[in-house]
């Protein structure tokens, strides 16, 4: 997947000073460059298939060259065609980066923010755009900040639940089909197609847009994902975790989740019960583990017996 310069621009709102014609330039990669090191005369290590980031550092270092340096590196700069130079708030952009961006079509941006936020931003921006995804058939909610990940079967009643949760004040963030991407190893982000955004789809009344129903507070665009629901129809004769020492997870990309399987029947709560096993989840995040607690003062008492 890649993202086109004009996409950049239009993110971060940022002013086209030359190069119009490179707008349609992709971005392949997440990483940006300051081209420090170039500017100096060092262009081994150019990387040119990255956005170049100008700040002040590299402005005020520019100008301790001779005209005749400026041109040159300048122009080697160029000449590997980068997808763009961005140039930050305080930053006032040399006429020969105008002059030589009309003459490589490679786009000259200005930005109005500055260089460590904008580096930051856009790298979290692309990391996130540019991130490998896969689709799974799911609802994701956000659970007093734990994202849930609820599965089941198609007519289980996973919008059901999930109409419930933001009735209670919770929040959707994707129902049907949640797209998901890894943000780094560890952590996992879900989000809803654009097309599918803000809306449930409850069978007997059809496409509902929770924004409209409750409020804004209703919806969370992305929320990383915490845990993984299960929600599956009671079978009598099935054996169920019933202390919650049994840990299941389940990779996704290179990123564990932990995972839960609620049985259904008509006389349990299916929301209450999603909402605190996203509770219980909490605490092992921060470090209670409330069956293990149980398991060693059931042991403890076991064993204060059999000594007397």
């Amino acid at each position: 997947m890649a993202v086109h310069v004009k996409q950049l621009v239009e993110q971060y709102k940022m002013t086209v000073l030359a190069g119009e014609e490179g707008l349609s330039h992709p971005i392949e990669l997440a990483q940006i460059t300051r081209p420090g090191l170039e500017l100096a005369g060092m262009f081994e290590f150019y990387e040119n298939d990255r956005l170049q980031l100008i700040g002040s550092k590299e402005m005020t270092f520019f100008y301790w060259l001779s005209e005749h340096d400026q041109n040159i590196r300048v122009r080697m700069l160029f000449e590997k065609i980068p997808p763009a130079f961005i140039f930050t708030r305080n930053v006032e952009v040399p006429e020969v980066f105008i002059r030589f961006g009309k003459a490589f079509k490679v786009p000259v941006l200005k930005s109005q923010m500055k260089t460590n936020e904008l580096f930051s931003s856009m790298y979290r921006y692309l990391s996130a755009v540019l991130a490998p995804r896969q689709s799974i058939h799911g609802t994701l909610v956000d659970i007093n900040g734990v994202g849930v990940l609820i599965r089941g079967s198609s007519g289980i009643g996973k919008s059901e639940v999930a109409l419930e949760l933001v009735r209670r004040g919770h929040q959707l963030v994707a129902d049907d089909r949640v797209d998901i991407y890894q943000r780094e190893p560890g952590i996992l982000v879900g989000e809803a197609p654009e097309l599918l955004q803000k809306y449930l789809e409850i069978r007997g009344i059809g496409i509902v847009n929770v924004v409209k129903l409750f409020g804004a507070s209703a919806y969370k665009e992305n929320k990383r994902i915490m845990l993984a629901v299960d929600l599956v129809s009671f079978e009598e004769h099935s054996d169920y975790d019933r202390l919650g020492l049994e840990e299941l997870s389940e990779k996704i990309f290179d990123t564990e989740i932990p995972c839960v399987t609620i049985p259904i029947t008509a006389a349990r709560s299916v929301p209450s019960l999603v909402e605190v096993a996203a509770m219980n989840a909490r605490l092992k995040f921060l470090g209670t583990n409330m069956a293990s607690e149980f398991n060693e003062a059931l042991n403890h008492t076991i064993q204060s017996k059999n000594k007397k």
